[in-house]
């Protein structure tokens, strides 16, 4: 009987996870099933992408809400694996923590009363003591899900690129503004990382062979790629693939803190910036070099050279495959 992976969140990265299963060369076949609010608009952009023999594998999807655990038991059933991939950027405190902390226990909870492996996607940056509602509830949600499943793998990526993503991909030409501004000077540095690279992770994590799992049950794995750029060197790799040219500007933090309490009061767009954020601008945004306690975590790179034979993507490789297009 083929595996069953639930992928709980329908975003970019879920989209992507889906998509590594279903075109997997791993044997036997895989059965994915996408589960979210609203999952339909994804299933048939996916089932019209793929050869119809593939798209085969791709089970009905289910409408679950993760703040409601009676939508999630039924779901789960039958699932050898389970994603759980939803996260909000914009809300109050009070979203924050019933989605990203009761939200995630709620869905370890059903993963294991499934029996169901699960692999729990977090962030860089989350921390249950930080006065960031958004890392936070991060951090708070992934002690919930240790709670609930010891042998649960925990996922932290940095900001993640590819196509359709909501950073680089998101700053069309016609919508660049005549000046880019950065915050602070620009100096807060992330690791950008491949969203291919995250969802052949998750599908590596999901095997459950023994040489794996020793390395990945009850750890967290930090995903940075192989750049490390800080935010106005990444402003100008969006202005250079996109064959534009804009001036970027410094702006203090404080003017940023400023903009930010008009704007997170407007609904939600591409320009939606809140305090919050402006915040953690001031932070890096890249993998912990000496994460404490070590036997706690496991190395990203290492796992997708040994299980993958590839190596992980760069942002000067694969920016100029889809930037120049949108």
């Amino acid at each position: 009987m083929s595996p069953k992976i639930v992928v709980c969140g329908a975003g970019f990265l879920g989209q992507n996870i889906a998509r590594t299963f279903l075109t997997s060369t791993h044997k036997p076949l895989w059965h994915v099933q996408l589960l979210s609010r609203d999952p339909e608009n994804l299933q048939q952009t996916l089932k019209s992408s793929l050869p119809a023999e593939v798209a085969q594998q791709l089970q009905p999807p289910r409408s679950v809400d993760i703040t409601q655990p009676g939508t999630l038991h039924q779901a789960f059933e039958g699932a050898d694996v389970v994603v759980s991939a939803v996260g909000i950027m914009h809300g109050t405190p009070a979203d924050f923590e019933r989605i990203q902390m009761k939200g995630a226990e709620n869905v370890a909870r059903a993963a294991r009363a499934a029996g169901a492996k699960l692999v729990h996607i977090s962030a860089i940056g989350a921390d249950a003591e930080s006065s960031i509602p958004y890392a936070r509830t991060k951090g708070l949600g992934e002690i919930a899900v240790f709670n609930a499943c010891p042998d649960a793998t925990v996922v932290r990526p940095s900001i993640m690129f590819g196509p359709g993503d909501g950073f680089f991909a998101v700053c069309r030409p016609i919508e660049i503004p005549p000046l880019m501004p950065v915050f602070g000077g620009g100096t807060t540095l992330f690791q950008p990382v491949y969203v291919g690279d995250v969802a052949q992770l998750v599908e590596i994590i999901a095997q459950q062979e023994p040489t794996i799992t020793k390395h990945v049950n009850g750890k967290i794995i930090e995903a940075g790629g192989p750049d490390v750029l800080s935010y106005r060197e990444i402003m100008g790799l969006v202005l250079k693939h996109t064959n534009r040219y804009r001036p970027i500007v410094s702006v203090p933090f404080a003017v940023g803190s400023l903009q930010a309490m008009v704007l997170e009061k407007l609904p939600p767009s591409m320009f939606t910036l809140t305090r919050d954020q402006v915040e953690q601008l001031k932070m890096d945004n890249i993998v912990n070099p000496s994460p404490t306690p070590a036997d706690r975590y496991c190395k990203f790179k290492r796992l997708i050279e040994q299980h993958s034979g590839s190596s992980l993507k760069s942002v000067h490789e694969m920016l100029p495959t889809y930037l120049p297009g949108i």
